[in-house]
C-alpha cells in the first residue's frame, strides 16, 4: 500500500478542500444551509413543502424525488450537502470519473472485497476506521438495501451466484432486473440458492417491506456517523445523507476527517422463509458472526447513479464490508421494515431494494483494503 499520496492526487484533494472552503458566508435565501453539518459553508438543495403532515420533496438513494410526511420537526431535514461557494452550482453532483486523462473524485466504492485484494486509487495517508464504528463514536443513521451485492467476495458473492432471478454475466457488466415496473440493477448474488430446497422457495407474506423476494440476494447497508442525532428520537433517517450531516461541528474538510467520521457498515444476505435464521434487531446494525472476515477500506456512496464512468463527491468515508454471505430469514427482514416505518424520520423510501452500482474499477479503488479480525 502507497503511503504517500501522488502529486495529483494531493492537488486534488487541495482543491477540493480549498474549493469547499472558499464560500461566501452569505448564503443564498433560496437554500438551506447545512453548515451545521460540515462546518463549512456549503448549501443543501432546499426541500419543498412546509412540514407537518404536508409533503417534504428531497433527492432520494436512486436519484429521484421523494416523498417525507410529517417531517417539520426534524431537524435533519435538508441537511445533505449540494451547493459549493457559487449560488446553484450543485457542487457535490456526480461527476466523470475523468476528464482529460485527470481523475476528478477520489476513491470510489463498492469495491473488490475478496481477501488480498487492493484498489490502484493511491489513497495516500487515509486509512479507514480499524475499530468498531461504536468504538469510533459513530451510531447508525440510516439502514437500506440493494438488490444483490454491489461488492465483489469472490466465492461468497460474485458472478457465478444464483436467485430466483438468475443473471450470469461478466463482473463489470449492466444486466437489469426487471423490479416493481421499474428497471432495477441485479448486482451479484450468493451461492445458497437451491431450487429444490423449498426455504429458498415457498412465499413468504410481506406485510412491512415492499417488493422482496425470497431466495435473492441483498446488501444490506448502515450509513454510521459521529454527527448523527445519535441516542435521540432524530437518530434514523431517509435518505440517509441527512442523518449523515445532521450535527454541526463534527465532520470537517479541513483538516480532512469524513473517513474517520463516516462509515457504512455492509453485510450480504440470501433470504430464505425459515425462522432458523431470525433475527429480531437488523435496525442497529449488521448480525455479529464468530470469526467474522471484514475487509475495511476508504471509498465514497454507492448506488446506481454512480459507475466507472460518474463518480460520487461524497468521498472518501470508511466502508466495513462483511466478506460471507449469510442467510436470514424473511421474518427478520420484515421485522426490519416494520421497525423502520415506527421511527420518527419518515424511512418510506427505503422499505424497497435499491439498485446495485457496478464493481468499481481497479483504478478508482482504494489501495489501503485492510482486514478487522
Amino acid at each position: 500500500m502507497a503511503t504517500t499520496m501522488t502529486t495529483t492526487m494531493m492537488l486534488m484533494l487541495l482543491a477540493l478542500s480549498s474549493h469547499l472552503l472558499s464560500v461566501s458566508a452569505e448564503e443564498p435565501k433560496a437554500a438551506v444551509s447545512v453548515e451545521e453539518g460540515l462546518g463549512i459553508d456549503v448549501t443543501a438543495a432546499p426541500p419543498s413543502g412546509d412540514g407537518g403532515d404536508a409533503v417534504i420533496e428531497e433527492e432520494g438513494e436512486d436519484g429521484n424525488m421523494i416523498a417525507l410526511v410529517g417531517q417539520k420537526d426534524n431537524p435533519c431535514v435538508g441537511k445533505k450537502p449540494l451547493h459549493g461557494p457559487e449560488e446553484g452550482d450543485e457542487y457535490f453532483k456526480n461527476v466523470q470519473c475523468i476528464e482529460a486523462g485527470v481523475k476528478q473524485a477520489l476513491e470510489q466504492a463498492g469495491a473488490n472485497v475478496t481477501k488480498g485484494y487492493n484498489g490502484e486509487f493511491d489513497a495516500g495517508d487515509r486509512v479507514p476506521i480499524v475499530t468498531s464504528y461504536k468504538e469510533a463514536g459513530l451510531c447508525p443513521v440510516n439502514v437500506h438495501w440493494h438488490l444483490g451485492a454491489e461488492h465483489l467476495s469472490v466465492g461468497q458473492f460474485d458472478e457465478n451466484g444464483t436467485g430466483p432471478t438468475t443473471t450470469r454475466r461478466r463482473r463489470r457488466s449492466r444486466s437489469m432486473l426487471a423490479y416493481d415496473d421499474e428497471k432495477v440493477r441485479l448486482g451479484f448474488q450468493c451461492n445458497y440458492y437451491n431450487a429444490t430446497d423449498e426455504k429458498f422457495t415457498k412465499p413468504f407474506d410481506w406485510k412491512h417491506c415492499e417488493g422482496m423476494q425470497v431466495g435473492q440476494t441483498y446488501e444490506v447497508h448502515w450509513p454510521h456517523s459521529a454527527a448523527g442525532m445519535c441516542g435521540t428520537e432524530w437518530q434514523m433517517q431517509t435518505p440517509f445523507y441527512d442523518g449523515v450531516f445532521c450535527k454541526s461541528g463534527i465532520i470537517s474538510l479541513d483538516p480532512l476527517n469524513t473517513f474517520q467520521k463516516i462509515g457504512v457498515q455492509a453485510q450480504v444476505y440470501t433470504i430464505v422463509n425459515d425462522e432458523t435464521y431470525y433475527n429480531d434487531n437488523l435496525l442497529n446494525g449488521w448480525i455479529e458472526y464468530p470469526d467474522m472476515d471484514v475487509a475495511k477500506y476508504t471509498g465514497s456512496t454507492t448506488g446506481t447513479t454512480r459507475s466507472n464512468e460518474i463518480c460520487s463527491r461524497f468521498t472518501p468515508i470508511t466502508w466495513q464490508v462483511d466478506r460471507k454471505c449469510h442467510m436470514v430469514s424473511a421474518s427478520s427482514i420484515d421485522k426490519l421494515c416494520e421497525d423502520m416505518k415506527a421511527q420518527k424520520a419518515d424511512m418510506s423510501d427505503d422499505l424497497h431494494a435499491h439498485g446495485a452500482r457496478e464493481l468499481v474499477a481497479d483504478q478508482f479503488a482504494a489501495d489501503n483494503h485492510q482486514r478487522l479480525h
